[in-house]
């Protein structure tokens, strides 16, 4: 049986507690014993550093510890090997903590911009259904009775309230199919379908080539502060992106620099980033000081991203409100209408 991987806040609550302990000079297999003894919860983790504390004592390395136990991610186990060789596994590990804790912020962020959104759908399918089930029915029972015939009377236009609110009815349950088929694509492993097809609305393209970026600068900082030399990190970290697009201007980024070019004005002639980011690479290139701008520039891009995913939050909230609203108040005056004409004319 395969075995289940820690999540995302594990691992980097897995490598800052490593590098806490690294940093304070404890070897690897008391490290990992501190740790076993800290987690008797009987989960994932623990069956982990079980197996892990065996293999260590025997003389294995952290990396290849943590390959046998099965638990963690193969990007996580490569950069805590090019950490080991080249003797900068404390730093390597406190960037690995940093990336899955900001991987798991937008990971949330991600996952709350999509529930809240799919619970005012279904909000608006209930009212919908209920309006068209129970309320226009029972009017229009009323207006029968009162006018012998609804179809044949000047209140006929009540139909057209039940027109109207089975039409938004039926484009609120087709969005909520089409969100219910993305979910379906996204855990079966269809995530490049669902992304082309939410990069031809501007602003998720914005946010899922941003976020591309972010995965991008992370990865190559860890790679970097691992030791590996800046062509074969931006090699490296190519696929990290996870975007056809931007995966294409890294690869021109990586030709740029097998032309000689630094890999600040790389990315600057291939436009990778805004000019900003771009001007801030060059200065960072120029001072000595690349890894420290690289680590500012993953910030600055994860927190455009999750402003980005707060105003398109913004828009979309707002947008299903207001079909509520109006899809509501419009059915309700026309079925209010009929009763006011009927008071007028026996006042």
């Amino acid at each position: 049986m395969e075995k289940k991987h820690l999540d995302m806040l594990g691992v980097s609550a897995f490598c800052e507690s490593m590098a806490m302990m690294v940093q304070s000079g404890i070897q690897t297999d008391e490290a990992i014993a501190l740790l076993q003894s800290e987690n008797r919860n009987g989960g994932v983790l623990e069956q982990g550093l079980r197996e892990m504390k065996a293999l260590v004592e025997q003389g294995g390395s952290l990396a290849e510890a943590m390959e046998t136990a099965g638990i963690f991610p193969d990007y996580a186990v490569r950069m805590v090997e090019a950490g080991e060789s080249s003797g900068r596994l404390e730093n390597v590990l406190f960037r690995l903590a940093r990336y899955y804790a900001d991987q798991k912020t937008l990971s949330e962020k991600l996952r709350g911009a999509v529930t809240y959104p799919a619970a005012m759908l279904l909000l608006i399918i209930a009212v919908l259904s209920a309006m068209l089930a129970v309320v226009l029915p029972a009017f229009r029972a009323v207006y029968d009775r009162l006018t012998g015939s609804l179809a044949a009377s000047s209140y006929a236009y009540i139909r057209w309230a039940g027109a109207f609110c089975a039409a938004a009815l039926a484009a609120m349950a087709l969005l909520a199919l089409a969100l219910f088929i993305g979910l379906l694509l996204w855990k079966h492993g269809q995530r490049r379908t669902v992304l082309t097809v939410l990069e031809k609305f501007p602003r998720c393209r914005s946010i899922i080539r941003t976020n591309a970026l972010f995965r991008f600068c992370s990865a190559l900082g860890t790679y970097l502060a691992s030791g590996e030399l800046q062509d074969e990190a931006v090699l490296a970290s190519i696929p990290m992106a996870d975007h056809e697009g931007v995966e294409e201007k890294l690869r021109g980024l990586a030709k740029g620099m097998e032309e000689g070019h630094s890999i600040a004005q790389a990315a600057w002639d291939e436009q990778l980033f805004e000019p900003v980011y771009g001007r801030m690479l060059l200065a960072g290139e120029r001072s000595g000081s690349l890894e420290h701008v690289l680590e500012r520039l993953t910030e600055l891009l994860e927190e455009d991203v999750g402003h980005q995913v707060d105003g398109l939050v913004e828009i979309v909230s707002p947008a299903l409100s207001g079909i509520l609203m109006v899809t509501i108040g419009l059915t309700l005056i026309s079925v209010m209408l009929p009763l006011i004409g009927m008071m007028n004319a026996i006042g």
